[in-house]
């Protein structure tokens, strides 16, 4: 029976510079072709050469067809992190037909060895998204999780895909309004493990935020933190809220709602000893996304300010005297390619206390 599969060399200067030998490519097809040329890539490639193909996790990626080449800029900084097969979908405005292209790439990274890991592009039309599920199912490994990220939107597409998916990523702060960005991590954190790359780019703050507490000394100031001010880029309010519900999830404060002040957002939560004044305030000077800086302050006088500053955070600590100290915290940025690449590697994972911050959140929000 003659194989499904037409083997073509790679045919542009970027296919050849990735490691791409061989790709498999179809007008007007269906899933079950694109998947019988996967395998047939597979067996050519075993006939060749011993090979170890990744079988770790998929990525399903939706995107808008004219942001595609951005996407895959991202992807391909991935290094170490790239997924085991990764099956993105451009969505084109217009297009009724399923069009396809399949590769196996080695993975220099992984070692003397190298993995192969496996990607597919399907060019799909506004007509697909609500059946996305029927068309990704058969391109997908089975046994291993599989991750789901629609970085222009397409909810739709997110939501059909839902029964494949185990794991979404998001980034609330790509949505313009904080409310309806945490609304929608609640909603999709009922039926998958949501990992978003909002909360990521808290992780540098509160690590060096509990390490700032851990000395005995500091210890037991926790319980008499009066007022915490979050400082955030304008278009990141929900990596502010999310620290904030991160403090009152773990410290047991029982958050307010928001009301505006001053330009500000300001809320009050009930601790075991006092009540706490919590601050969100925009940075509009911020350049990267995220957090601009944070000032933690207690009912005895002391306080503690990060701050963004060259090579990591600037720290800032207050006695009850006035007195001051100074230094930097190194190596608090992953920048923004780290942070997808973070975002992929936790979908492996679990983060207990990503969903507590976020319920407190959205009542802060409510």
């Amino acid at each position: 029976m003659e194989s499904p599969l037409t083997v073509e060399a790679a045919e542009t200067a970027e296919e050849a510079e990735e490691g791409v030998e061989e790709v498999w490519r179809a007008e007007d097809t269906t899933p079950n072709d694109v998947e019988a040329a996967l395998r047939e890539l597979l067996r050519q490639r075993h006939m060749r050469e011993d090979i170890v193909a990744a079988r770790v996790l998929n990525l399903v990626v939706v995107v808008d067809r004219d942001w595609r080449g951005e996407i895959e800029n991202r992807l391909e900084r991935l290094g170490r992190y790239r997924p085991s097969r990764t099956v993105l979908c451009a969505v084109e405005p217009g297009r009724t037909t399923l069009d396809a292209w399949a590769a196996m790439t080695p993975d220099h990274e992984s070692g003397p060895e190298p993995l192969f890991r496996e990607q597919v592009e399907l060019k799909v039309g506004p007509q697909h998204i609500a059946h996305l599920d029927t068309i990704v199912d058969p391109l997908v490994l089975t046994d291993v999780p599989t991750l789901v990220w629609s970085p222009h939107g397409h909810a739709e597409a997110v939501d059909s895909l839902a029964r494949l998916g185990q794991v979404v990523l998001i980034d609330s702060v790509a949505e313009p309004d904080a409310r309806a960005a945490i609304g929608r991590a609640r909603e999709l954190t009922e039926h998958a493990y949501v990992v978003d790359l909002a909360w990521l780019r808290t992780t540098p703050w509160r690590e060096r935020l509990a390490s700032s507490f851990d000395p005995p000394e500091w210890r037991r100031e926790l319980a008499a933190i009066s007022t915490v001010t979050v400082r955030y880029r304008p278009d990141s309010g929900a990596s502010a809220l999310l620290l904030l519900g991160w403090l009152s999830s773990r410290l047991g404060w029982k958050p307010g709602s928001m009301a505006g002040h001053e330009g500000s957002l300001v809320c009050h939560a009930t601790a075991r000893r006092q009540d706490v004044t919590m601050k969100i305030e925009p940075m509009p000077s911020q350049s990267a996304p995220g957090l601009a800086g944070m000032t933690v302050e207690t009912a005895s006088g002391i306080s503690l300010s990060l701050d963004r500053a060259p090579g990591g955070l600037a720290a800032v600590r207050r006695d009850r005297r006035g007195a001051e100290s100074k230094w930097t915290l190194t190596g608090a940025s992953r920048g923004e390619a780290g942070i997808l690449g973070e975002g992929i590697r936790q979908a492996l994972l679990r983060d207990p206390t990503y969903r507590p911050a976020l319920e407190a959140a959205g009542t802060m929000l409510s």
